[in-house]
Protein backbone atom coordinates (compact mmCIF):
# COMPACT_ATOMS: atom_id res chain seq x y z
CA UNK A 1 0.00 0.00 0.00
CA UNK A 2 2.88 2.46 0.95
CA UNK A 3 5.96 0.59 -0.88
CA UNK A 4 6.80 4.24 -2.05
CA UNK A 5 7.53 5.64 1.17
CA UNK A 6 9.39 1.97 2.28
CA UNK A 7 13.07 2.67 3.90
CA UNK A 8 15.70 0.69 1.92
CA UNK A 9 18.66 -0.52 3.76
CA UNK A 10 20.50 0.93 0.83
CA UNK A 11 19.61 4.44 1.77
CA UNK A 12 21.33 4.05 5.28
CA UNK A 13 23.13 6.82 6.47
CA UNK A 14 25.70 3.70 8.11
CA UNK A 15 27.13 3.43 10.88
CA UNK A 16 29.49 5.60 13.41
CA UNK A 17 32.20 3.10 13.17
CA UNK A 18 32.45 1.74 9.13
CA UNK A 19 32.30 -1.83 9.28
CA UNK A 20 32.56 -4.13 6.33
CA UNK A 21 29.16 -5.38 4.41
CA UNK A 22 27.98 -9.13 5.37
CA UNK A 23 27.45 -11.11 3.07
CA UNK A 24 23.81 -12.47 3.64
CA UNK A 25 22.57 -9.89 6.29
CA UNK A 26 21.29 -6.24 5.67
CA UNK A 27 22.33 -3.78 7.80
CA UNK A 28 18.85 -3.46 9.43
CA UNK A 29 19.25 -7.37 10.03
CA UNK A 30 22.48 -7.03 11.64
CA UNK A 31 21.17 -4.21 13.88
CA UNK A 32 18.26 -6.85 15.22
CA UNK A 33 20.81 -9.36 16.12
CA UNK A 34 22.96 -7.34 18.04
CA UNK A 35 19.72 -5.80 19.80
CA UNK A 36 18.75 -9.33 20.71
CA UNK A 37 22.39 -10.32 22.31
CA UNK A 38 23.05 -8.18 24.00
CA UNK A 39 22.63 -7.91 27.65
CA UNK A 40 20.26 -4.74 28.35
CA UNK A 41 17.93 -7.07 26.01
CA UNK A 42 18.12 -10.26 27.91
CA UNK A 43 17.82 -7.70 31.38
CA UNK A 44 14.38 -7.09 30.41
CA UNK A 45 13.13 -10.47 31.16
CA UNK A 46 13.23 -9.61 34.55
CA UNK A 47 11.96 -5.73 34.50
CA UNK A 48 7.91 -5.06 35.08
CA UNK A 49 5.70 -3.94 32.51
CA UNK A 50 2.63 -3.00 34.98
CA UNK A 51 2.52 -5.86 37.51
CA UNK A 52 4.96 -7.08 39.32
CA UNK A 53 5.20 -11.14 39.49
CA UNK A 54 4.11 -11.78 42.97
CA UNK A 55 0.12 -12.73 41.91
CA UNK A 56 0.64 -14.46 38.96
CA UNK A 57 3.55 -16.48 37.20
CA UNK A 58 1.23 -14.95 33.52
CA UNK A 59 1.91 -11.66 33.90
CA UNK A 60 3.99 -9.73 30.95
CA UNK A 61 7.09 -8.49 31.92
CA UNK A 62 8.84 -6.12 29.76
CA UNK A 63 10.76 -8.79 27.37
CA UNK A 64 7.41 -10.04 26.40
CA UNK A 65 5.71 -6.58 26.39
CA UNK A 66 8.73 -6.44 23.26
CA UNK A 67 7.82 -9.38 21.79
CA UNK A 68 4.16 -8.16 21.36
CA UNK A 69 5.20 -5.16 20.28
CA UNK A 70 7.24 -6.53 17.34
CA UNK A 71 4.67 -8.90 16.23
CA UNK A 72 2.45 -5.69 16.07
CA UNK A 73 4.31 -3.68 13.98
CA UNK A 74 5.79 -6.15 12.03
CA UNK A 75 2.18 -7.00 10.83
CA UNK A 76 1.20 -3.52 10.09
CA UNK A 77 4.61 -3.22 8.00
CA UNK A 78 4.20 -6.24 6.03
CA UNK A 79 0.10 -4.69 5.03
CA UNK A 80 1.62 -1.81 4.11
CA UNK A 81 4.99 -2.67 1.97
CA UNK A 82 7.35 -1.38 4.36
CA UNK A 83 10.98 -2.61 5.72
CA UNK A 84 10.20 -5.32 8.17
CA UNK A 85 13.55 -5.76 9.15
CA UNK A 86 13.70 -2.10 10.10
CA UNK A 87 10.95 -1.72 11.55
CA UNK A 88 11.67 -4.81 13.79
CA UNK A 89 15.07 -3.88 15.16
CA UNK A 90 12.85 -0.65 16.12
CA UNK A 91 10.57 -2.88 17.94
CA UNK A 92 12.87 -4.79 19.54
CA UNK A 93 14.93 -2.15 20.89
CA UNK A 94 12.49 0.99 22.19
CA UNK A 95 12.52 -0.37 25.83
CA UNK A 96 15.73 -1.62 26.85
CA UNK A 97 16.16 1.52 28.20
CA UNK A 98 13.73 1.10 31.13
CA UNK A 99 15.19 0.82 34.39
CA UNK A 100 13.42 -1.25 37.08
CA UNK A 101 9.86 -0.93 38.22
CA UNK A 102 8.06 0.33 35.01
CA UNK A 103 7.17 3.49 34.58
CA UNK A 104 7.53 4.62 39.20
CA UNK A 105 11.21 3.77 38.24
CA UNK A 106 11.84 6.48 35.48
CA UNK A 107 9.88 8.95 37.31
CA UNK A 108 11.94 8.04 40.52
CA UNK A 109 15.33 8.65 38.47
CA UNK A 110 14.45 11.93 36.70
CA UNK A 111 13.51 12.37 39.71
CA UNK A 112 17.14 11.75 41.22
CA UNK A 113 18.92 13.38 38.22
CA UNK A 114 16.73 17.01 38.29
CA UNK A 115 18.91 17.33 41.64
CA UNK A 116 21.94 17.86 39.41
CA UNK A 117 20.30 19.38 36.75
CA UNK A 118 19.82 16.84 34.33
CA UNK A 119 17.04 14.44 33.52
CA UNK A 120 16.29 10.74 33.33
CA UNK A 121 14.40 9.90 30.16
CA UNK A 122 14.34 5.65 29.07
CA UNK A 123 14.51 6.30 24.94
CA UNK A 124 17.74 8.79 25.24
CA UNK A 125 18.81 5.98 28.30
CA UNK A 126 18.20 3.11 25.31
CA UNK A 127 20.52 5.30 22.88
CA UNK A 128 22.94 5.31 25.58
CA UNK A 129 23.08 1.64 26.28
CA UNK A 130 23.26 1.21 21.95
CA UNK A 131 25.84 3.91 21.59
CA UNK A 132 28.41 3.37 24.93
CA UNK A 133 27.50 1.11 27.54
CA UNK A 134 26.77 -2.49 26.08
CA UNK A 135 30.38 -3.55 25.96
CA UNK A 136 30.24 -6.36 23.29
CA UNK A 137 32.62 -5.63 20.51
CA UNK A 138 35.99 -4.89 20.44
CA UNK A 139 36.63 -2.85 17.64
CA UNK A 140 33.94 -0.47 19.20
CA UNK A 141 31.94 1.16 21.82
CA UNK A 142 28.76 0.26 21.99
CA UNK A 143 26.40 -1.90 19.55
CA UNK A 144 27.97 0.52 16.73
CA UNK A 145 23.56 0.38 15.26
CA UNK A 146 22.84 2.17 12.04
CA UNK A 147 21.84 6.10 12.12
CA UNK A 148 18.13 4.94 11.54
CA UNK A 149 17.99 2.78 14.45
CA UNK A 150 19.63 5.15 16.54
CA UNK A 151 17.56 7.91 15.30
CA UNK A 152 14.46 5.81 15.75
CA UNK A 153 15.11 5.42 19.05
CA UNK A 154 15.13 8.72 20.51
CA UNK A 155 12.15 10.03 17.78
CA UNK A 156 9.76 7.15 17.39
CA UNK A 157 7.56 8.74 19.66
CA UNK A 158 8.41 11.97 19.42
CA UNK A 159 9.66 14.34 17.49
CA UNK A 160 13.02 16.37 18.51
CA UNK A 161 13.07 20.23 18.11
CA UNK A 162 16.08 21.80 16.80
CA UNK A 163 18.93 22.87 19.64
CA UNK A 164 16.85 20.94 22.66
CA UNK A 165 19.87 18.69 23.16
CA UNK A 166 22.95 18.90 21.95
CA UNK A 167 23.76 15.01 22.79
CA UNK A 168 20.14 14.42 20.09
CA UNK A 169 20.95 17.69 17.61
CA UNK A 170 22.71 14.81 15.04
CA UNK A 171 19.63 12.65 14.88
CA UNK A 172 17.74 15.41 12.43
CA UNK A 173 15.61 17.56 15.00
CA UNK A 174 12.97 19.21 13.37
CA UNK A 175 12.23 16.30 10.57
CA UNK A 176 10.14 13.30 10.94
CA UNK A 177 11.22 10.08 11.32
CA UNK A 178 10.91 7.09 8.53
CA UNK A 179 7.07 5.76 8.50
CA UNK A 180 8.87 2.49 10.34
CA UNK A 181 9.87 4.25 12.84
CA UNK A 182 6.35 6.29 13.43
CA UNK A 183 4.98 2.95 13.77
CA UNK A 184 6.50 1.41 17.06
CA UNK A 185 4.98 4.53 18.84
CA UNK A 186 1.16 3.41 18.27
CA UNK A 187 2.53 -0.41 17.79
CA UNK A 188 3.57 0.18 21.41
CA UNK A 189 0.05 1.73 22.38
CA UNK A 190 -2.06 -1.30 21.23
CA UNK A 191 -0.12 -3.72 22.76
CA UNK A 192 0.18 -2.12 26.55
CA UNK A 193 -3.55 -1.49 26.18
CA UNK A 194 -4.53 -4.87 25.28
CA UNK A 195 -2.00 -6.57 27.62
CA UNK A 196 -2.83 -4.51 30.53
CA UNK A 197 -6.79 -5.25 30.52
CA UNK A 198 -5.26 -9.27 30.60
CA UNK A 199 -3.30 -8.83 32.65
CA UNK A 200 -5.59 -6.73 35.21
CA UNK A 201 -8.40 -9.74 34.79
CA UNK A 202 -6.18 -12.44 35.97
CA UNK A 203 -4.82 -9.73 38.84
CA UNK A 204 -8.92 -9.84 39.79
CA UNK A 205 -9.14 -5.74 39.20
CA UNK A 206 -11.78 -5.93 36.54
CA UNK A 207 -14.63 -7.48 34.60
CA UNK A 208 -15.68 -7.48 31.09
CA UNK A 209 -18.59 -5.94 31.76
CA UNK A 210 -16.58 -2.79 33.66
CA UNK A 211 -14.54 -2.02 30.10
CA UNK A 212 -17.84 -2.19 28.16
CA UNK A 213 -19.31 0.22 30.28
CA UNK A 214 -16.79 2.85 29.42
CA UNK A 215 -15.56 1.51 25.86
CA UNK A 216 -18.57 1.54 23.64
CA UNK A 217 -16.80 -0.56 20.22
CA UNK A 218 -15.62 -3.15 23.34
CA UNK A 219 -18.79 -3.75 24.28
CA UNK A 220 -19.94 -4.10 21.28
CA UNK A 221 -16.96 -6.98 20.70
CA UNK A 222 -18.07 -8.66 23.84
CA UNK A 223 -21.74 -8.53 23.07
CA UNK A 224 -20.76 -10.57 19.46
CA UNK A 225 -18.77 -12.89 21.42
CA UNK A 226 -21.25 -13.73 24.10
CA UNK A 227 -23.56 -14.76 21.40
CA UNK A 228 -21.19 -16.37 19.40
CA UNK A 229 -19.60 -18.38 22.33
CA UNK A 230 -22.77 -18.74 24.84
CA UNK A 231 -21.37 -22.16 26.64
CA UNK A 232 -17.55 -21.09 26.82
CA UNK A 233 -15.79 -19.63 30.15
CA UNK A 234 -16.12 -16.14 30.91
CA UNK A 235 -11.98 -16.04 30.67
CA UNK A 236 -12.69 -17.00 27.35
CA UNK A 237 -14.61 -14.99 26.12
CA UNK A 238 -12.52 -12.42 27.44
CA UNK A 239 -9.58 -13.59 26.05
CA UNK A 240 -11.68 -13.69 22.50
CA UNK A 241 -12.84 -10.42 23.23
CA UNK A 242 -9.42 -8.78 23.55
CA UNK A 243 -8.21 -10.68 20.21
CA UNK A 244 -10.84 -9.17 18.33
CA UNK A 245 -10.41 -5.56 20.05
CA UNK A 246 -6.42 -5.89 19.00
CA UNK A 247 -7.66 -6.81 15.36
CA UNK A 248 -9.55 -3.82 15.43
CA UNK A 249 -7.07 -1.36 16.46
CA UNK A 250 -4.48 -2.92 14.61
CA UNK A 251 -6.57 -2.58 11.23
CA UNK A 252 -7.50 1.66 11.96
CA UNK A 253 -3.84 1.85 12.80
CA UNK A 254 -3.05 0.31 9.07
CA UNK A 255 -6.41 2.57 7.32
CA UNK A 256 -5.43 5.66 9.28
CA UNK A 257 -2.13 5.20 7.72
CA UNK A 258 -2.82 4.77 4.54
CA UNK A 259 -5.62 7.92 4.38
CA UNK A 260 -3.38 10.28 5.83
CA UNK A 261 -0.24 9.01 3.92
CA UNK A 262 -2.06 9.33 0.69
CA UNK A 263 -3.71 12.52 1.66
CA UNK A 264 -0.26 14.22 2.30
CA UNK A 265 0.87 13.77 -1.11
CA UNK A 266 4.14 12.76 0.10
CA UNK A 267 6.01 10.43 -2.29
CA UNK A 268 9.23 9.15 -1.10
CA UNK A 269 10.96 9.15 2.29
CA UNK A 270 12.40 12.14 2.24
CA UNK A 271 9.04 13.77 1.39
CA UNK A 272 7.88 12.10 4.54
CA UNK A 273 10.86 13.95 6.95
CA UNK A 274 9.48 17.21 5.32
CA UNK A 275 6.03 17.02 6.33
CA UNK A 276 4.64 19.02 8.95
CA UNK A 277 3.24 16.11 10.90
CA UNK A 278 3.49 12.39 11.23
CA UNK A 279 1.51 10.06 8.45
CA UNK A 280 1.10 7.11 10.60
CA UNK A 281 -1.88 7.57 12.80
CA UNK A 282 -5.79 5.91 13.78
CA UNK A 283 -8.86 6.70 12.02
CA UNK A 284 -10.80 8.41 14.19
CA UNK A 285 -12.22 5.22 15.29
CA UNK A 286 -9.58 3.57 16.59
CA UNK A 287 -7.90 6.58 18.32
CA UNK A 288 -11.19 6.94 20.52
CA UNK A 289 -11.45 3.74 21.71
CA UNK A 290 -7.46 3.72 22.66
CA UNK A 291 -7.86 7.10 24.33
CA UNK A 292 -11.55 5.15 26.10
CA UNK A 293 -8.98 2.17 27.00
CA UNK A 294 -6.20 4.23 28.29
CA UNK A 295 -8.68 6.59 30.09
CA UNK A 296 -10.26 3.55 32.00
CA UNK A 297 -7.16 1.82 33.16
CA UNK A 298 -5.79 5.02 34.17
CA UNK A 299 -8.90 4.65 36.35
CA UNK A 300 -9.30 1.01 37.71
CA UNK A 301 -5.76 -0.49 36.84
CA UNK A 302 -2.82 2.17 37.27
CA UNK A 303 -4.31 4.42 40.01
CA UNK A 304 -5.27 1.10 42.12
CA UNK A 305 -4.43 0.45 45.10
CA UNK A 306 -2.48 -2.69 45.00
CA UNK A 307 0.00 -1.05 42.25
CA UNK A 308 -0.30 2.71 43.87
CA UNK A 309 1.63 0.57 47.15
CA UNK A 310 4.00 -1.10 45.32
CA UNK A 311 4.48 2.32 43.37
CA UNK A 312 5.42 3.45 46.17
CA UNK A 313 7.94 1.48 47.87
CA UNK A 314 9.49 1.00 44.95
CA UNK A 315 10.18 4.82 44.53
CA UNK A 316 11.70 5.14 48.27
CA UNK A 317 14.24 2.38 47.59
CA UNK A 318 15.59 3.57 44.51
CA UNK A 319 16.24 7.33 45.89
CA UNK A 320 17.81 5.59 49.13
CA UNK A 321 19.85 3.52 47.34
CA UNK A 322 20.62 6.00 44.58
CA UNK A 323 21.79 8.59 47.84
CA UNK A 324 23.85 5.51 49.32
CA UNK A 325 25.47 4.96 46.10
CA UNK A 326 26.68 8.77 45.51
CA UNK A 327 27.93 8.72 48.76
CA UNK A 328 30.02 5.27 48.11
CA UNK A 329 30.40 5.73 44.32
CA UNK A 330 33.51 2.90 44.39
CA UNK A 331 30.13 0.45 45.24
CA UNK A 332 29.53 1.18 41.35
CA UNK A 333 31.15 -1.47 39.39
CA UNK A 334 33.52 -0.30 36.70
CA UNK A 335 34.50 -1.94 33.43
CA UNK A 336 30.78 -2.92 33.07
CA UNK A 337 29.06 -0.07 30.87
CA UNK A 338 29.36 2.50 33.37
CA UNK A 339 32.90 3.77 33.99
CA UNK A 340 35.95 3.43 32.11
CA UNK A 341 38.29 -0.51 32.97
CA UNK A 342 40.98 1.80 34.25
CA UNK A 343 37.97 2.94 37.56
CA UNK A 344 38.51 6.73 36.14
CA UNK A 345 35.35 8.54 36.06
CA UNK A 346 34.34 9.14 32.72
CA UNK A 347 31.15 10.65 33.12
CA UNK A 348 29.93 12.56 36.21
CA UNK A 349 28.98 10.13 39.34
CA UNK A 350 25.46 10.98 39.36
CA UNK A 351 25.30 9.60 35.73
CA UNK A 352 27.27 6.57 36.50
CA UNK A 353 24.68 6.02 39.65
CA UNK A 354 22.07 6.51 37.41
CA UNK A 355 23.32 4.40 34.36
CA UNK A 356 23.86 1.53 37.22
CA UNK A 357 20.69 1.62 38.46
CA UNK A 358 18.59 1.92 35.20
CA UNK A 359 20.29 -1.45 34.34
CA UNK A 360 19.34 -3.49 37.17
CA UNK A 361 16.49 -5.58 37.01
CA UNK A 362 13.92 -5.54 39.47
CA UNK A 363 14.99 -8.86 41.38
CA UNK A 364 18.87 -7.63 41.09
CA UNK A 365 17.38 -4.08 42.34
CA UNK A 366 16.13 -5.83 45.65
CA UNK A 367 19.77 -8.38 46.26
CA UNK A 368 22.19 -5.20 46.07
CA UNK A 369 19.31 -3.24 48.15
CA UNK A 370 19.31 -5.59 50.71
CA UNK A 371 23.00 -6.60 50.88
CA UNK A 372 23.70 -2.45 51.23
CA UNK A 373 21.03 -1.04 52.85
CA UNK A 374 19.18 -4.02 54.63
Amino acid sequence: MLSHLRFSSERSRGRRYPEPEHSYRNPFQRDRDRIIHARAFRRLENKTQVFAPGLSDHFRNRLTHTIEVSQIARTVANVLGLNEDLTEALALVHDVGHPPFAHAGEDALDHEMRKYGERFNHNVQSLRLVDSLERRYPRFPGLNLTFEVREGIVKHSRDLIPGESSTLDQYLPGLRPPVEAQLIDLADEIAYNAADLDDAYEAGLLRPGQIADAVPVYAEILDGVETSFPGATERERFQESVRHLIDGLVSGLIEGTVSCARASGAKDVEAVRRLPARVVRFTEVAAATSRELKSFLLRHVYSSHALAEDRRHSIERLALLFAHLMAHPELVPHGDGVESESGAETTPRHRAVCDYIAGMTDGYFHRVYTALLG
